[in-house]
């Protein structure tokens, strides 16, 4: 898309999606929920382990006073508001209240931290924001004193605030209290707020993340997330009342569109756990119908099960070690088309009572009919693991630019190396250079004050989703890697670093890695171990440590690591097998710039950062003393001093 054609299609929106209804907006579905279903309950929050309800009336109640309130304090169509915290009704509600007014709530990661803040808010010209609690109201003060332009700070959690807000600062819950006085006093103001928004107006305004430079703002409109959640609901993904947990970061594009424009859309009841350290025990009280997590939770839930077992009694472990093979390779040969036995369903059904409905009733998940899992490739023994449990886990495919929405496996051709098949509405091709390209009317119209990346981006009507991948026969689609990131080593082997880096993160024990090999003669990796899945092995195994930095340097964890590498070398060709490696002495950090808030690598500052550990890699050294230089709590800095061993591989023959 031109720039040109950018600006033409921001005048006359409605050219570019003529299907969309003017009224059919979120606002107005809140309202129809409010209308039709006033007692059914939309959100609950645990607040000191008693369960706090709203339901659909109180919603919608909520979120006009809230919006009545922000209009009286200067908000107004088209302004940005920064969102930032952890999962909370108000801050629910306060997004809706800002919508209603036509204005973009602009969410951040709670551990955000006050530089990448400030770059956001002056990027995007904010004045006011929405934060859940002391901890983000003391980041925003200090970033008002070089930008002053941020006018007010809206807080939920009274602690440490109440009563002492300093100037520009405001709760809640006062917020409310004024709109609601104007509702009060204005009979039309209420039908007003309902109808202002329009199916054309920007609902939410997310990030790219940034793996190569600043974030991109990515607007998605009413039209775009409801045409997703559409989509998805006509191919059976999403079902009308949905017991959903909203636990997910409000920045993150999923949570959005699970936590509020499918929970509005089809009447979800939209579970908020009491804090993200509780969340796996409020998951079982919960009991969603529901249930969306990236590849690493369902990871640590399966480390998590297997520690559990480990820990009881001898008679369930045997149990245990009776049933779950057994489960394993049963759901192997299914999806291979191998039927099972009337004896083998019998003992099937037999491990159900045992076995695997005990677990997933411990899990929370017993009543899940659609759990989910999206974000990057899933380990083959991870899937495996809980489909063998009775749980009918699937992918999705998506990016934010689709409101994440775009493919899912289906349960009756699921493939363990694909994606899926795309949803009804949407159209995907492979281009000519190999690269994933899509349209539909879940697809977003350009990126936030970019009309270069979004000419990039969109191209005559196809999303180039930045995906190497193809088809298959049957038009499921299998995702390569990103095509940014093809790159060949010396003698011309092609690879995708994040192929073979997913590969190796199916490894419980690894928790993230980072492939080096462009230009060079062999690939080498940068591995951070799980210091939970590892220590419990090192525990297992009387492997002593007394720190991350020291089990990570243990003889007996390099060979661990050792023969995981191993095993995936065998998967490649010899010339794109991993020949040395190094254990980090610390995990990559999203503070330090390694990663994004997703956990995505910026290779960039990777290898700027470890330019001597990726130098000993490649002269043939087995050891290097690395010296990092680490920021305090306090703000000083210092020098870290490490001893990291490098360990070499043999080739290893292709099965």
């Amino acid at each position: 898309m031109q720039p040109e054609q950018q600006l033409a299609n921001e005048t006359n929106p409605a050219a570019l999606h003529p299907n969309w209804q003017h009224d059919d907006h979120l606002i107005n579905l809140l309202a129809r929920n409010a209308r039709e279903y006033p007692d059914r309950v939309a959100m609950r929050e645990r607040d000191q382990g008693i369960w706090q309800e709203y339901t659909w009336a109180d919603y919608l109640d909520q979120v006009l006073s809230f919006a009545a309130g922000l209009e009286a304090r200067g908000v107004g169509e088209e302004d940005n508001i920064l969102v930032i915290g952890d999962n909370r009704p108000a801050l629910y509600f306060g997004m809706l209240g800002a919508v209603a007014l036509r204005a973009v709530p602009s969410p951040a990661y709670p551990d955000t931290t006050p530089d990448e803040v400030a770059d956001q808010l002056r990027r995007e010209g904010i004045r006011f924001a929405l934060a859940e609690d002391q901890e983000q109201v003391d980041k925003l003060l200090q970033i008002r004193e070089s930008y002053p332009e941020l006018e007010l700070v809206i807080y939920d959690d009274p602690r440490g605030l109440a009563g002492k807000e300093p100037s520009g600062v405001a709760a809640f819950r006062d917020i409310a209290a004024e709109g609601r006085k104007r509702l009060e006093g204005d009979a039309s103001l209420r039908g007003s707020l309902t109808g202002r928004a329009t199916v054309h107006d920007v609902a939410v305004l997310l990030h790219s993340s940034g793996t190569t430079g600043a974030p991109k703002g990515i607007p998605l409109k009413h039209g775009h997330i409801l045409a997703g959640v559409r989509n998805a609901a006509a191919a059976g993904y999403f079902d009308q009342g949905e017991i959903h947990m909203a636990y997910l970061p409000l920045a993150w594009v999923g949570d959005f569109i699970f936590s509020v424009g499918a929970a509005i859309a089809l009447q979800f009841s939209v579970n908020i756990p009491e804090r993200q350290e509780t969340a796996l025990h409020d998951l079982r009280e919960i009991a969603p119908t529901l249930y969306f997590s990236s590849p690493r939770a369902w990871s640590n839930m399966l480390t998590r099960i297997q520690v559990g077992i480990d820990e009881s009694t001898g008679f369930k472990r045997w149990l245990y070690n009776r049933f779950m093979p057994f489960a394993v390779e049963l759901e192997r040969r299914r999806l291979n088309g191998q039927a099972p036995s009337g004896g083998e369903r019998a003992w099937r059904a037999l491990g159900e009572v045992l076995v695997y409905g005990p677990i997933k009733d411990q899990l929370g998940l017993g009543r899940v009919e659609r759990p989910y899992t999206a974000g990057e490739a899933i380990g083959e023994e991870v899937f495996l693991f809980f489909r063998a449990l009775g749980l009918n886990l699937r992918q999705f495919y998506g990016q934010t630019e689709n409101c994440a929405l775009c493919a899912a496996q289906d349960p009756d051709t699921l493939k363990l190396h694909t994606v899926g098949k795309p949803f009804p509405g949407v159209d995907v091709r492979i281009s000519d250079d190999g690269e994933i390209i899509m349209r539909g009317d879940n697809v977003f119209d350009g990126y936030y004050n970019k009309p270069e990346s979004t000419a990039e981006t969109l191209q005559d009507g196809w999303l180039h989703t930045g995906d190497a991948g193809y088809l298959e026969e049957d038009g499921q689609i299998v995702v390569l890697g990103r095509v940014s990131e093809v790159v060949y080593t010396a003698a011309g082997e092609r690879f995708i670093p994040t192929y073979v880096e997913n590969h190796l993160k199916f490894s419980q024990y690894i928790k993230d890695v980072c492939v080096v090999g462009e230009g060079r003669d062999h690939l080498t990796a940068i591995v951070c171990i799980d210091i939970d899945a590892v220590g419990h092995w090192a525990e297992e195994h009387g492997v002593p440590y007394t720190s991350y930095a020291d089990l990570s340097q243990k003889q007996p964890v390099y060979d661990l690591l050792q023969g995981v590498i191993a095993h995936v070398n065998t998967k490649l060709p010899e010339g794109l097998q991993i020949r040395r490696f190094v254990n980090l002495h610390k995990e990559f950090d999203p503070d330090d710039g390694e990663v994004t808030r997703t956990r995505k690598l910026r290779r960039n500052v990777i290898d700027q950062h470890y330019a001597p550990i990726i130098e000993a890699l490649y002269d043939g050294r087995t050891e290097i003393e690395y010296e990092a230089r680490i920021t305090y709590e306090t703000g000083e800095s210092g020098v870290l001093r490490r001893h990291l061993a490098i360990r070499d591989l043999p080739a290893a023959g292709n099965q």
